[in-house]
């Protein structure tokens, strides 16, 4: 718990890469601390959306997706769609799919390395993955909801990227920020996406002396009162 700062302007412009980076530093929490005094209060993700691993963490630009399943399987024309996909996706990014399923895999360990070496920063899916092993083996990061060996192929294809997509009531549009670590799956609007970062550093740095002093034996609301969070 937080009291509300007023934000900070940088110092100088922050290129994409370096928002990523120091984003990757912080954790989901503090995140949605600091979006709750903006008033964004429903910025996560469901929560049965997880990484691959407990360790599974992610930071990068959103660049939304959507499909639908298939009933009339034309695997030819799903294929260039999916792959014609995978290739829109902008370096520093984190490719967020929403699948509208609950029956095929919508990602796999050829998507995984092909993303990798085109600097994607890792892949978010309201759905499902596959060859979860070699996924790992890449050490990409994969958040999804559950994950099962059925190939999308004959049932299921993407249908539009680039733009606005709704999951779990959460709005991601192109170029928001995207935060992933064991707690869940935050999404900072892209207009405060620098405000955010800022107010969160200065979070985390006072956060520091506070476990410091509680270590030491001062109580939880003498350090609150002292720093201002708890």
């Amino acid at each position: 718990m937080t009291r509300p700062r007023a934000p900070r302007a940088p110092d100088r412009p922050i290129a994409t890469a370096e928002l990523c980076d120091r984003y990757g530093r912080l954790y989901t929490a503090a995140i949605t601390d600091v979006l709750d005094h903006h008033g964004r209060y429903t910025q996560t993700l469901p929560h049965d959306i997880v990484g691959l691993t407990p360790g599974t963490r992610v930071a990068g630009l959103a660049f939304p997706a959507t499909g639908r399943p298939s009933r009339a399987p034309d695997p030819e024309r799903a294929i260039r769609a999916f792959l014609t996909l995978l290739g829109a996706v902008p370096r520093d990014s984190v490719l967020v799919v929403q699948a509208n399923d609950d029956v095929a895999a919508h990602f796999g360990e050829l998507s995984a390395v092909a993303m990798k070496a085109r600097g994607v920063r890792g892949v978010v899916i309201d759905g499902a993955t596959r060859d979860a092993a070699y996924i790992l083996r890449e050490r990409f990061p994969v958040f999804c909801r559950y994950r099962t060996p059925l190939d999308s192929l004959p049932r299921w294809r993407a249908v539009a990227w680039g733009r606005l997509v709704t999951i779990g009531g959460v709005r991601i549009a192109p170029g928001d920020v995207v935060v992933g670590d064991l707690d869940g799956i935050a999404v900072v609007p892209r207009a405060l996406a620098v405000p955010v970062l800022l107010e969160c550093e200065r979070l985390l740095s006072t956060e520091n002396r506070v476990r410091a002093a509680v270590r030491k034996g001062m109580a939880p609301l003498a350090a609150y009162e002292k720093f201002g969070v708890f």
